[in-house]
């Protein structure tokens, strides 16, 4: 995927100003690799795009140096993905990732995709941290670390919390209380 090349060997810099819980936007266009056989952008792709949003998402804060100095790297715990329309040959769209909250092992994003105003696909993601030593991180920590939040994690919209509960990454000590 050419999208996902580009983005490891020229990643975005940091925004100015940028916050934690404001959304990035990545723009991109649907290029011949990422079809599959009934011509239209694959699931599996869609995947793949998400990553580099959440990529130049973590580069829009300055995230990078900072990640790499503690040997810290995110991975995705869980995700799920809601197609309402096709992406096509050729077809710009953008990326909107934004944070939803957290909870003391995951953060949960929202990543929507749209062409112009129509909307395409959204997933939600519950991403980890995790330490090159072998260690979990506390998404806390992680989000002390970027400095760019004060508070506490704002509330997890009820369907979120319902997914992350299904799908068990939800923080047990949390569905305890």
């Amino acid at each position: 995927m050419i999208q996902l090349a580009l983005a490891t060997t020229r990643p975005r810099r940091a925004v100015p100003d940028q916050g934690l819980l404001d959304p990035s936007v990545t723009r991109m266009r649907v290029h011949l690799g990422d079809l599959d056989f009934y011509r239209h952008v694959n699931n599996g792709v869609y995947l793949q795009m998400m990553d580099v949003a959440r990529s130049n998402f973590l580069a829009d804060l300055g995230a990078f140096p900072l990640l790499h100095e503690r040997g810290w790297y995110p991975v995705v715990a869980s995700s799920t993905v809601s197609y309402r329309r096709s992406l096509l040959l050729g077809q710009r769209f953008e990326i909107s990732t934004r944070v939803l909250g957290w909870d003391p092992r995951c953060v949960f994003l929202e990543q929507t995709f749209t062409r112009g105003d129509e909307h395409v696909a959204r997933g939600v993601i519950a991403g980890r941290f995790l330490s090159r030593d072998g260690g979990r991180v506390p998404a806390p920590d992680v989000v002390d670390l970027l400095g760019t939040h004060e508070g506490p994690s704002p509330e997890l919209p009820a369907h979120v919390q319902a997914w992350a509960e299904a799908v068990g990454v939800a923080h047990r000590d949390e569905l305890a209380g």
